[in-house]
């Protein structure tokens, strides 16, 4: 059985059968993949909105978004979907990041970066659960054309069944798997408390310091804040958010157009919560927050340093919060990425967000990958199987044949 894709990168690929028959499934599943959004079939764009219930970070605006905004010019979109009939049942958001090194490997990697807080494959709900996918999406990218020397999916959430389950796929697939950190995620369960009780709920320490500034501000008569969630008075938003975000201690981004697309893409969603407050009038600190499916990420937060005596950062996040929990019924909170000290202050919960590395043994810069990033135990063990491998299949090849 092959589970060849594709020749070529710069248009869809063909579509190749997976035998799903050894599983117990009467129906086979079929894989293919495409170089852009414009290509999927409809019932792989219908995956968009199951998964966005799971994560903002999984929807069709957030990639939309991505693909236009935050990718190098060397990159190319690389999309693993996958049917059964009719039915979709599963789909891999990735990409070949360009490289302008002649001995690099040649990589897949998932299609997240530094503006991602999380990723998954976007997958039905099935009878036993994601293994038979996974399998399938493990299968026909070890046998794709040209070979991929190694597979990065980064950002997972490592207490997940997905998780494990492709790990054990990918290695049951030939590769040499490694898992690896991303990063620390705090966040908060609200389980339907109000502001009010969740201010209380606070470290002392911490509630009375936000009350104290929250006094303070208030008292100078200097500050007012908007919350900004449509697209009526956003483009005076955005501004007043690269304003504030231009005087802060944040370096500058890397794609300048990314953040403005965004917030309009959240906007048109109606999942858009920017705040501003403004002292005398001028932008002094500006907050994003995403609400999606009763979560309330806050996505980039800054203020503007000539304003650090007055705390009105801390106002903001109040005023943000009260919104959230009060008004949108936020059931959680959720800081996403970074273990900043600050955010253990008003979240209670961490969680971890890992990655997966699979590496390829059947190709020479996939070998040398594997010593870079496992060792050189790793490299004897699978130089040791391949071996066990080829000295199998020339056996069987020179055992006479019964006529």
């Amino acid at each position: 059985m092959s589970y060849l894709i594709a020749k070529s990168e710069d248009a869809a690929s063909e579509p190749v059968s997976v035998d799903s028959r050894a599983h117990g499934k009467d129906e086979s599943l079929r894989v293919c993949a495409y170089s852009k959004l414009e290509e999927l079939p409809q019932p792989l764009l219908d995956l968009f909105a199951e998964a966005g219930r799971q994560s903002f970070f999984l929807t069709l605006s957030w990639f939309e978004n991505f693909i236009q905004n935050a990718m190098a010019s060397g990159d190319r979109v690389r999309i693993y979907g996958i049917t059964a009939g009719e039915r979709a049942a599963g789909m891999l958001m990735m990409r070949n990041p360009g490289s302008k090194r002649l001995f690099s490997p040649r990589k897949l990697e998932a299609l997240a970066n530094y503006y991602s807080c999380f990723y998954a494959p976007h997958l039905t709900e099935a009878p036993g659960g994601p293994r038979r996918v996974l399998r399938a999406f493990a299968l026909a990218i070890r046998e794709e054309e040209p070979r991929w020397d190694a597979v990065d999916f980064k950002l997972l959430d490592a207490n997940s069944e997905i998780f494990s389950v492709l790990m054990e796929e990918l290695r049951a697939a030939g590769f040499v798997v490694q898992n690896y950190f991303c990063a620390g995620n705090w966040f908060e369960p609200v389980n339907g408390r109000s502001y009010r009780e969740y201010l209380e709920g606070l470290r002392s320490s911490v509630r009375n310091i936000a009350k104290s500034k929250n006094k303070k501000v208030e008292r100078s008569g200097r500050v007012r804040c908007e919350i900004i969630t449509g697209v009526e008075g956003l483009e005076a938003g955005i501004a007043a958010y690269e304003k504030v975000y231009a005087e802060s201690w944040k370096v500058p981004e890397p794609f300048s157009k990314f953040i403005p697309g965004l917030l309009r893409a959240c906007a048109n969603h109606g999942t858009l919560r920017l705040g501003v407050a403004y002292v005398d009038e001028q932008p002094a600190a500006a907050q994003i927050w995403i609400v999606n499916s009763g979560v309330a990420s806050i996505y980039k937060i800054a203020y503007d340093r000539k304003f650090r005596d007055l705390s009105v950062g801390t106002y903001l996040t109040t005023r943000m919060m009260e919104r959230v929990i009060d008004v949108d019924r936020a059931r959680e909170v959720d800081y996403l990425t970074g273990d900043d000290a600050y955010k253990k202050d008003w979240m209670s919960q961490r969680r971890e967000r890992w990655g997966i590395l699979a590496l390829n043994p059947r190709t020479p810069r996939g070998i040398l990958e594997i010593g870079r990033h496992i060792g050189g135990r790793a490299m004897k063990r699978t130089a040791l199987k391949l071996f066990n491998q080829i000295k199998r299949r020339l056996s069987a090849n020179n055992t006479p044949q019964a006529h």
